[in-house]
């Protein structure tokens, strides 16, 4: 999707610890890790359209001013109009708006589709520790996993 694309507008709704069946469901029906959602350090968010119809959901897991984009997913019907772009674009604003200066990502399959979205591929080695520490690179992603960055401006 083009940077200058027109994104659908959506709205974010923070998930608490306790109301995150819904994401690990949409999670594992994709095939992505789901076994630390209820981690409270862990900040998600489902999105809806404006006339209430849940699109997807999205996280952020902050470690100063580095942070990791995760668990992005965007439900079945309603793929390829723009709302993963749209998902992402939000959770960018969120993190800078609290403190975070990078974004980095694990993907097994959309390398392509992030590359699209501003996000460069990189090597492990070029993580930060906090990040790099993570369950989610340390032992829920496998190693193939392709790693992205983004400084967000």
């Amino acid at each position: 999707m083009s940077q200058d694309a027109i994104l659908p507008q959506l709205t974010a709704f923070p998930l608490a610890t306790w109301e995150r069946e819904g994401i690990k469901a949409a999670l594992k029906k994709v095939g992505l890790p789901a076994a630390d959602v209820e981690a409270p350090d862990r900040l998600f968010w489902r999105f809806e359209t404006a006339d209430g119809v849940p699109v997807g959901f999205g996280g952020l897991e902050l470690h100063g001013d580095e942070g990791l984009l995760r668990s992005v997913v965007t439900l079945p019907p309603i793929r390829g109009q723009g709302v993963g772009a749209a998902i992402v674009a939000i959770l960018e604003v969120e993190a800078r708006v609290l403190g975070c200066r990078t974004l980095w990502l694990l993907t097994t399959s959309a390398a392509e589709y992030f590359a699209e979205l501003g996000y460069a591929e990189c090597e492990r080695v070029n993580v930060p520790p906090p990040v790099r520490a993570t369950l989610q690179f340390a032992a829920l992603c496998p190693a193939s996993a392709t790693v992205m960055t983004k400084q967000l401006d």
